[in-house]
């Protein structure tokens, strides 16, 4: 049954979209990039964000100022001797650094400099807004305070995010050039968040059209641009898909279609841990791991002799701090 701010707000566009589709149009773009509360619901949740919070007090934090906004980052490493690996780690929506800390932790205990971004709207970062223009810029922050990153590592929207900006996606932002991208139960299109969105709140044609019609004016891109089926990963860059095919949240057909780009990418099934246990589970740090440390233009290591893709179905295990 529909809550009753969500019955007020579906009567509220729905009122304004009789008298300016436009208008209505735009509040529902508000709405949509509205983020979520940062207050961990449940004690699970609880639980883990302390946990990561405990983790960050160990790193540097730093503000990242860009067109638009501003962006907290968390620095492993920071003050290592010697040359070094540097990793970017991005959250999903509704999460934060504190949620990604056991990633962080595992990829600086080989010694690299690892950057942990909170998106605006979430975690220490600025706002109540996010869409995709906000991360790129915010990640092209990052690359531009901290230098050229060996790779990058994205969950959920931050990995889709991470995409995008790699691609030079979206116009008037700085390019971000990581030698690696990993991409866990990343998103491949946007299309279908604003069709569900649509549905949710009830919107009629009109003003779902001006819906969508504000992702151009704000990102500078078409909604149809997002889901066009094209080389949006560089063919040079390696590239780590990993998904979880009981992934209820983001279909398991984004990951295929990241992994349809070509032979720089690389598909790992990590069924089992969903889409949001797959940033805790050990199997999937371990994969990371491995693909970090090849050299490239290697013989993939998660393949059979017959080059079929590695699963760890059903291997309960996890992370522990």
């Amino acid at each position: 049954m529909p809550s009753f701010a969500l019955k007020v707000t579906r009567s509220g566009l729905s009122g304004l979209g009789r008298l300016s589709p436009q208008l209505a149009g735009k509040a529902a773009f508000r709405i949509f990039c509205l983020t979520p509360s940062r207050r961990p619901r449940g004690a699970k949740a609880r639980a883990a964000h302390m946990e990561g919070r405990e983790r960050l007090l160990a790193a540097e934090q730093v503000m990242l100022p860009f067109p638009g906004g501003r962006a907290v980052a968390y620095r492993f490493n920071g003050g290592a001797k010697g040359p070094r690996k540097r990793y970017l780690v991005v959250h999903g929506w509704g999460s934060s650094s504190e949620y990604m800390s056991e990633l962080t932790a595992f990829l600086a205990e080989g010694g690299a400099e690892v950057i942990s971004l909170d998106l605006p709207g979430h975690g220490r970062s600025g706002g109540r807004f996010l869409n995709v223009r906000l991360a790129v810029s915010a990640i092209a922050a990052a690359s531009a305070r901290f230098g050229v990153f060996d790779a990058a590592i994205g969950h959920s929207f931050g990995g889709a995010s991470l995409a995008l900006a790699s691609a030079s996606f979206l116009p008037d932002v700085d390019p971000f050039r990581p030698g690696k991208l990993v991409l866990i139960g990343a998103p491949s299109a946007m299309g279908w968040l604003f069709k569900d969105f649509g549905r949710a709140m009830g919107l009629g044609p009109a003003t779902q059209a001006a819906l969508e019609d504000e992702v151009r004016r704000v990102t500078g891109r078409t909604l149809a641009s997002y889901d066009q089926k094209r080389g949006m990963l560089d063919p040079s860059r390696p590239v780590l898909v990993i998904h979880a095919e009981d992934d209820k949240e983001v279909h398991a057909d984004h990951a295929r279609a990241y992994a349809a780009e070509g032979s720089h990418v690389r598909l790992f099934w990590a069924n089992g841990f969903g889409h949001r246990r797959i940033v805790t589970a050990l199997p999937v740090f371990e994969t990371i791991g491995a693909f970090l440390s090849e050299p490239v233009d290697t013989e993939n290591p998660l393949e059979n002799g017959e080059g079929t893709v590695l699963s760890f179905y059903r291997t309960p295990l996890r992370r522990t701090s």
